[in-house]
Order: C-alpha cells, then structure tokens, then sequence
C-alpha cells in the first residue's frame, strides 16, 4: 500500500471519529489551550523569579550582640546572632566570593554534583535519561538528573516536594538563570546556598559557613581532602557527617576523590594523599545565648522597613552581661523556693541609654510575657529615691525643702477625711522618734517619707518622676512618696540611671547601628542625653544610696567589700507581693523585680529575693580593679551635724553633704540651723493644713490605703 493510500486511511478514520465523537474536538481544542496556558504560566514565573542576589543579600536579617562589647576599651569582638528579625528559623551563613573558593572545592563540588556544569545551559538531557534509564531498572528513584542550576533554582525558589509540575518549574526557571548569567554567578550562588548541616538549631547553608563549622578554619583553607569531605555531604548532609557517621563520611569522601581522578579534576598522587588522610572530625558550635525576651524588646524597636534578608543589625546586648544576668536570675529564682514565682532583671549603661542585659522571666518557652518591660507593678521603697529628689532640690526659685541633715518625725501619722484614714507604717511596725532624712533613706522608715511627702506634694513628686523618664500612670496621692502607683523595672532602672550618670536622662535604646551586609558594621553611635537634674542634688540622693549599701537595708550587697562604688535601694510593696533592689555605679545600672504574675504575696523583702540576684550579677561583672566611686559634683559642701534628736547640738561627731549654701550656718552642726531647714522643722501645723487640702478630694475616691511595707 503506497504512502498517499495510508495517509488516505489515516483521514478517514479520523473523519469518521469526528463525525461520531464531534466532542473531542472541544476536549483537544481545551487541553491544548490549556498546555499553552501551563507552559506560559511556567515560563512566565521563571522570567519573573530567576533573578539571583548577591550572596551577602541572602543572609536573613540578623539581631546581633554589640560589635564593640560594653568595657572592652573599643576592640573588637566576633558578634553573637540572637535571631532572625522575622522570627524564622536561623541560619548559619558566611557569605564568600567565588574568588575566594579554592579550586580543588569547586573541581570536588563540580564532580560529584554536575561533571558537564560548564557545557550545559541548565539542563543536562544526558544525565536526566541516565537517571530515568537507572531509575526505572531499580523500580525506584536512586539517582537525580538535576544539575547545579536547578538545584540553585529549587533551593532558591521551590519546594522540595518531588512532583512533576515542581520539575517543569524547576527546570525552566534554571534555564532563564543561564540566560541571564554567567556560569561563574551561578557556581558562586550555588556555593553559598547549598544546605550542609545543622550547627544546633541553625541551618547551615554555604560552604564558608559549612568549612567554620566541620573544620575550624575560613574556606581558602581547606585541603583536598576536606574538600572532598565537604562535598561528599551536599547530597545527604545529616546522613554523612564525620561526627555521627564516620564510616559512611570516609566512604563517600573517598568516593568522590575517586571521581575527581577519573576526571581528570586531580593526580593521582594527590588523590593517593587525599585518601590516606585522616578524616576531619569536630564541630565548632557557634555561640550560644538566651536572650528571646531582649530580642522581642529589640525586633519591636526597630522601626522604619527593614527587608527581611540582606541586613545586619547589632544591638546594644553585651553577650558577657547577659549570660551573667541569665546565670544570676536562675540561681536567683531557684533560691527563693517558691512555686510559680518569677523574676526579671535589666541593665543599662545610664551614659547612652544602652540595655546591657535583659531577662523577662524564669523561662521564655513557658512565657514569653517580659516582666522587665511590659509588666507594672508597685516599686513600693524603691520610689524613695524620687521623693528624696524632689524634696532635696530648689523649687520656683526657692532653697530646698530638706537636705540630708534635716530631722523628721518617726512617730504614728494618721490622715483622716470623714469616715475615712490613711495610717502609714514601718515595715517592722516600730518607730524611732525623730531621724534624719539619711537615716529614714538608709534603713527605709515609711512613715518619715510619707510626712517628706506630704510636705512637698504629690504633684511635685509626679513632675520629678516625668524628668527622670517614668511614663507610666502615677496618681497624685499621699501614698506615692510609698510607691503605690505601678512602674515597670525598664522605667525604674531608667530613672536610676539619672542619678548615675549626674542628672542626666539617656534615651534608652536596644539599636546600636543597622547597614546592608556590605561588610563591617558602622562605629557605635553615642546615645542622647539630656540634663534633667542639677548634678549637685542628684549627687546628695546618690550618697544617701551609697549609704543604704554601706549601713542600711542594702548592706549584704557589699558583704565582703568587694563592690565598693555602689549605690542602691531596696523595695517591698504592700503585703510582700513585689520584691525590688536597684543598684547602680557610674557606668551601669541593675534592676531586679521578684513576685508572682498575679499578684500573691511573696513574703520575702525585696533585701531577701531582688538583692542576691543583683548581687550575683555584679559579682560577675565587676572589673578586676572594682567599681570607680561615684564623683563629686561642684556644688557639694560638707557640714558638721549634731544628733537628729537635738539632745546634743554642740556634738560634731558627724558629718553630712549639702547644696552649697544649705549647710549649717554660723559654724554651728545642729541640723536646726541653716536656711535649708527654716519652715521645716516645725512644720507639724502646716503640714496638717497641706494634707487636709490633698486628701479631702482623693480620700473619697480611694476609701481604703494599702499599708505599705518597706
């Protein structure tokens, strides 16, 4: 039968199928729309994401410790990682240059992976009908015919699910890649994107990553055989490490070194060396540090878009400080013994405002809820120190109020409005007759502040706290000179750091510096400060602190007198429910808050269950020449001062520190003389006029005055 009787035949049959089945012609005319739909649908999105970044672009965008860690005199130090900005999984990347590879890993990676990589245009039909044929003889997938380019392409855009519409993607992607660049563009992406282990919770992907962690060493390093060692990974790098897996690590190393010969890639003497090698076995872990509640703190206070890759940011958080902070609050939480308490600690350098350390809990996998920062509570004593500052500073032009020296009645105070009263008392329910404002801050006495208070005002006392940069709601009433109105640890320890630093307010700030990854991060920034109290007034509160360490409530924090220059102040709110101590030198601040999230009572003071945790700190973190003490600002004077019963006037055993101009005058050292303390020390009568006038309209609103306790 000739050709055209075939073809004859042929158009019968079809003619009659069509003139039978006259709807397979739309079912034909539909699948071949809709292969043409796919194939533009699949040729569209490869022109759109086959686009590569530099290598340096595709590291995730890190939080970083400090480049210059907090006392290390500006030297530079390795910085840790502690997250990725979006909160995904980390990974351990070290971008590097083509140029920076050696040969003998590119040649080992080549062999092993893609032997015609530089003949082909991202697709090898050589070797994809290789797998198919090998494949289909062991009834499974046992070899893969995907080349370099598309295993970037999966790697970089895909999935790894092995389905045959995700290889259409894969492979038309790979060949838009080849159009758009160079073999050598393509080898480096490949080179750093790879997946290569795990370095603890963080994937490792590239090999200048990869040769730090297995060997040690930067990737120009590497011999022939770690070479080959490291390419013997890329197909199954869980399965053929050196650590776990030895045997099979130096089966399919020298398997590959074997590939490399018979390709003529290496001699064979270099290969016979190469396998006489021992095997490169070891990990070197990068460095480990918990700091999830500092990172939360940091990623919120970014700001502005940040990609979510190519970026580097370095945070204020010394890695040293952090781990002893970690260290302190464990041993320190742990010591308390009480089921279900928690604690918190901050630390900042009060010069710029930089959060040194920072723990929001006992445990972030259990809460992530930071109790450093977003939790308020009473700071109880530990707002003394703001009561004494408003009361030791001029005000509208007018001599201060108090100074040190000045004497204040320790004796039972009830404040009472109708059916109303607010009746103050000691932590230890006894008083002391009349003692000084030192002596009322040094051992914590409740009843003479809350007289310090009423006699220079609530108002007052909020206005000082907004200079000193606590934000939160303070409500104007007697009971603030105790700490009634809640603050978080961020804001107190903020407010400390005035005093610390001589009336200076420092913005607090998590951000040091942010910058694409083109290379080394910027210098450190220096942080805002603004004067917000006369050094010279700050510096009195500073010393009656320095006096809490030394002789009053905070003393078993200088036990064996190795923190000098510091000072601090304790705090317990009303029924034992919040535990605080504060301390501080002229370079770091340190907060801790002991309680329970729901308020129950702790039953331990803050000198019991904040200052070990502080003082644990410290011990970690004190310079081997110890704290420089805190200077002295000009506008300090020295007075001698008589008892603050005034049974001895002309007895100048003691002697205070006073704004210029308020020491005692006449060469006297009773505390009664001087104009600091004219329409004080007899202030009984106008004091009861001052406080009926504040209470009468808030007494109504708040019926019942907690006690509060030292």
């Amino acid at each position: 039968m000739s050709w055209q009787a075939i073809s004859a035949r042929i158009r019968d049959i079809f003619t009659r199928l069509r003139t039978r089945l006259p709807g397979r012609r739309l079912i034909w005319r539909a699948a071949l729309i809709s292969l043409a739909v796919g194939v533009i649908a699949i040729a569209t999105e490869a022109v759109i994401r086959a686009r590569l970044d530099t290598p340096r672009a595709r590291v995730p965008t890190t939080l970083y410790t400090r480049a210059v860690p907090w006392r290390s005199g500006g030297e530079r130090q390795p910085a840790i990682p502690i997250g990725t900005l979006d909160g995904a999984a980390a990974e351990a990347r070290v971008p590097v240059a083509l140029t920076q590879v050696p040969d003998q890993l590119v040649q080992a990676v080549v062999a092993v992976e893609d032997q015609r990589f530089f003949h082909h245009h991202g697709l090898d039909l050589r070797r994809i009908i290789g797998a198919l044929v090998a494949n289909v003889r062991a009834g499974g997938i046992t070899q893969g015919g995907s080349t370099l380019t598309q295993q970037l392409a999966k790697n970089l855009f895909l999935s790894a699910g092995r389905t045959p519409l995700r290889k259409l993607r894969e492979a038309a992607i790979a060949m838009v890649l080849e159009l758009r660049y160079t073999k050598p563009q393509i080898l480096e992406a490949y080179l750093n994107e790879i997946y290569l282990g795990q370095d603890g919770p963080r994937a490792i992907h590239g090999v200048g990553a990869a040769t730090h962690f297995y060997f040690g060493k930067d990737v120009r390093k590497v011999t022939l055989a770690e070479a080959a060692q490291l390419a013997a990974m890329i197909s199954a790098p869980n399965r053929t490490t050196a650590t776990r897996h030895p045997d099979a690590a130096q089966q399919r190393r020298d398997m590959v070194l074997q590939l490399m010969l018979q390709q003529q890639r290496i001699t064979p003497a270099s290969a016979e060396r190469a396998e006489r090698a021992s095997l490169t076995v070891g990990e070197h872990s990068s460095p480990v540090l918990d700091s999830r509640y500092f990172r939360d703190f940091a990623t919120a206070s970014v700001g502005g878009h940040v990609p979510a890759r190519g970026m580097t940011i370095h945070t204020t958080l010394d890695a040293a400080l952090q781990r002893a902070a970690q260290r302190a609050v464990h041993r320190g939480a742990d010591r308390v013994s009480l089921h279900g308490a928690e604690a918190a600690l901050v630390a900042i350098d009060p010069r710029n405002g930089d959060v040194l350390a920072m723990v929001g809990g006992r445990d972030y996998a259990t809460s992530q809820f930071n109790r450093a920062v977003t939790s308020r509570r009473q700071p109880g004593s530990a707002f003394k120190p703001v009561v004494a500052l408003a009361a030791l500073e001029p005000w509208d032009g007018k001599p201060p109020a108090f100074t040190l020296a000045s004497v204040v009645a320790d004796e039972p105070l009830r404040v009472t409005s109708g059916k109303s009263t607010w009746e103050p008392t000691n932590y230890d329910q006894a008083f002391r007759g009349r003692v000084t404002v030192r002596d009322a801050m040094e051992q914590s006495l409740n009843v003479p502040f809350a007289r310090i208070g009423l006699a220079v005002g609530s108002e007052r006392i909020v206005a000082t706290a907004r200079r000193l940069g606590i934000t939160s709601a303070l409500h104007a009433v007697p009971s603030l000179a105790l700490g009634s109105s809640e603050v978080s640890l961020l804001e107190l320890v903020r407010a400390y750091g005035v005093l610390a630093d001589a009336g200076k307010l420092a913005t607090t700030r998590a951000i040091l510096s942010r910058e694409r990854n083109r290379g080394d991060p910027p210098e450190d920034t220096t942080g805002q400060a603004m004067q917000v109290v006369d050094p010279a007034v700050a510096y009195l509160v500073t010393s009656a602190l320095e006096g809490v360490v030394a002789r009053g409530t905070g003393r078993a924090l200088n036990q064996d007198g190795r923190l000098g220059g510091i000072a601090g102040k304790t705090g317990t709110s009303s029924d034992w429910r919040d535990a605080w101590f504060v301390a501080y030198s002229s370079s770091l601040v340190v907060g801790v808050w002991v309680g329970f999230d729901d308020g129950r009572s702790l039953q331990m003071t803050g000198a019991s269950a904040a200052l070990p945790i502080a003082a644990s700190f410290l011990a970690q973190v004190t310079p081997a020449g110890g704290w420089p003490a805190l200077e002295v600002p000009e506008g300090i004077t020295e007075g001698d001062i008589g008892s603050a019963d005034g049974t001895s006037p002309s007895d100048c055993g003691s002697r205070e520190v006073f704004l210029a101009g308020t020491e005692p005058v006449g060469g006297g050292c009773s505390p009664f003389e001087g104009p600091n303390w004219q329409g004080v020390h007899d202030w009984g009568e106008a004091l009861a006029r001052r406080a009926q006038h504040l209470i009468e309209g808030l007494i109504a609103r708040r019926p019942e005055w907690r006690r509060l306790r030292r």
